[in-house]
């Protein structure tokens, strides 16, 4: 059974790189090739890339009493992610530390993708984001606002200088995952934002989202397709902010 989710208002993300050997990679070697091939078999454009995950970590007070979460990513292969992932395997306290692009209207909805059938999560409906990975990784350090911005434009076609957003997130501390979130508030209402975002998606001929889905409030939180961790940011987001 999962953890409870908590819900943390973080000023600043201090985040290392580090590498390091994994035991379930290893141990689980066989067992994660045949699950690869597998969802090769039916998900044929699925690449084994080098992603990043979230090994040690803290969330801790700051001098001045703001909340900082501290950690330490590691470095290894998509198929030992989705392995892990679907297998359950909580080895040594690893999570799926990740960004998510919050997007919000001008009219104060929220803005999520439905992820396309390719896609190792499809049909799951959350924010634009990424498991983070090298392109992130700046000398010694990991760089969420970086993932962020960058897996919001190339799932949405939306830029980061469209968007007005903070430095701080709410963190979403559900294990195995650890969702950063960065609440980013367009100028345009919900249906602009998603019609722009369907055009985007119509010129892309293999796009990671099949469709939008606007959210305006906790009766259109969906049960089946947008995870738990999805679910309780969006809660808590219109508990703070009902309308923007």
């Amino acid at each position: 059974m999962s953890e409870p989710a908590r819900l943390l208002q973080a000023a600043e993300l201090d985040l290392a790189f580090e590498p390091a050997r994994w035991s379930f990679a290893e141990r689980r070697a066989a067992s994660i090739a045949a699950h690869w091939a597998r969802l090769r078999k039916t998900k044929p454009t699925l690449f084994n890339g080098r992603v990043l995950l979230l090994g040690r970590r803290v969330i801790e007070p700051r001098p001045d009493g703001a909340l900082k979460l501290r950690g330490v990513y590691f470095e290894t292969d998509y198929a030992d992610f989705l392995a892990w992932r679907d297998f359950g395997d909580r080895d040594g306290g690893v999570c799926n530390g990740f960004s998510m692009a919050a997007l919000r209207s001008s009219d104060g909805a929220f803005l999520l993708g439905e992820m396309a059938a390719h896609t190792a999560s499809a049909g799951a409906v959350y924010f634009a984001a990424g498991t983070p990975d090298r392109q992130d990784v700046f000398g010694d350090r990991v760089d969420l606002t970086a993932s962020v911005t960058r897996e919001l434009e190339e799932e949405t076609g939306i830029s980061a200088a469209e968007t007005r957003y903070g430095s701080g997130w709410i963190v979403v501390d559900a294990p195995p995952r650890v969702a950063c979130m960065k609440i980013m508030r367009l100028a345009n209402t919900a249906e602009a934002a998603e019609a722009r975002i369907a055009a985007f998606l119509a010129n892309d001929p293999k796009p990671e989202l099949a469709r939008m889905h606007i959210v305006r409030g906790v009766a259109d939180l969906d049960r089946v397709s947008m995870p738990e961790f999805t679910r309780d940011f969006l809660a808590y987001a219109f508990a703070q902010s009902p309308v923007g």
